[in-house]
């Protein structure tokens, strides 16, 4: 099979070698590799990359909610706590006075943002 490397794709494409590496690492685009590991782009690679750009267009989205649409479509779990999430309306919880209720959800966001933040210095500090 004749095929373009990952600079002559970028060129050819108007992609830039790191968005072809990224619509690949999305699961937007499976690229046969060469005995030595390197990307091959085949005119079936290209109708895919020129038929993306279209669609991203078309419909006015980014390449990550592509992506997130395609790893909704692969993942039952994720694709039902998405659908359970936007089906659940908001409720306070039975122990908080409603008056309360605002102050509450405010200290459970922070306590989050915090124990983010001491993973992220644990694992910086790994």
């Amino acid at each position: 099979m004749e095929a373009l490397t990952i600079n002559e794709a970028a060129r050819t494409s108007g992609w830039s070698p790191r968005m072809l590496r990224y619509i690949e690492g999305s699961g937007l685009l499976e690229l046969p590799r060469s005995p030595g590991g390197y990307r091959l782009y085949g005119p079936a690679q290209l109708q895919r990359l020129r038929t993306l750009r279209e669609l991203l267009a078309r419909f006015d989205v980014g390449l990550a909610e592509l992506g997130f649409a395609r790893r909704l479509r692969g993942d039952e779990r994720l694709r039902g706590a998405v659908e359970e999430w936007f089906e659940t309306e908001p409720a306070r919880p039975e122990h908080v006075a409603a008056g309360d209720w605002l102050r509450w959800e405010q200290e459970k966001h922070q306590a989050l943002i915090a124990a983010a933040a001491d993973t992220h210095d644990l694992l910086e500090a790994a």
